[in-house]
């Protein structure tokens, strides 16, 4: 069991403790990053829109960056190498 970590709390009584499994900790690689510039990108230019008085076009961008590339870059993940 060398390759589960443990939450470092004790658990409560009649409890066994929780085992973290490698696979679930978050790996960002170099699509999320890319997404997230992308989506700092959009939102960047959102406040630009918003600071000239769009109220069509800034809202939409904020929403965009907010609520959908920013969810997307985290919860991308790499295709894994096909077996061929």
């Amino acid at each position: 069991m060398a390759s589960q970590k443990s939450t470092g709390r004790k658990p409560a009584p009649g409890r066994t403790a929780r085992l973290v499994h490698p696979r679930d900790e978050v790996k960002l690689g170099r699509r999320n990053w890319i997404s997230f510039g992308v989506a700092l990108l959009v939102i960047v230019i959102g406040y630009v829109f918003l600071a000239n008085g769009s109220i069509t076009l800034a809202p939409l961008l904020l929403v965009v960056g907010y609520c959908v590339l920013i969810p997307y870059a985290i919860l991308a993940r790499d295709k894994p190498p096909s077996k061929s």
